[in-house]
């Protein structure tokens, strides 16, 4: 069955991104595009990661007071930020007076 129409990905599709690791909606979109278009799939596949048990990983503060992490240990960095989009350029034809005779 299909989760998300925009993009023609299948339920088994994002069963396969939750096996490879993915816990959120984003990680989804990441692998399969899924839920970046009209966004109608994005419950549909959180019910998914739901389903299939993925659970976002907690805060390092969080993990530490669980005693799952270690909390003198070094955070993962993040992703670096995409580069911004270069500005779009718009051609301006030129406007002539118009003469009434």
């Amino acid at each position: 069955m299909y989760v998300c129409m925009c993009h023609a990905v299948t339920e088994a599709r994002v069963k396969q991104e939750i096996d490879g690791g993915a816990s959120t909606p984003r990680q989804i979109a990441k692998g399969c595009k899924a839920g970046t278009d009209c966004g109608s799939c994005v419950r549909r596949i959180q019910a998914l990661l739901g389903e299939h048990g993925a659970r976002p990983c907690p805060t390092a503060r969080l993990a530490a007071k669980l005693g799952l992490a270690d909390p003198e240990a070094e955070a993962a960095p993040a992703d670096p930020a995409p580069a911004p989009a270069a500005p779009a350029t718009i051609a301006v034809a030129p406007v002539l007076p118009l003469r009434v005779a």
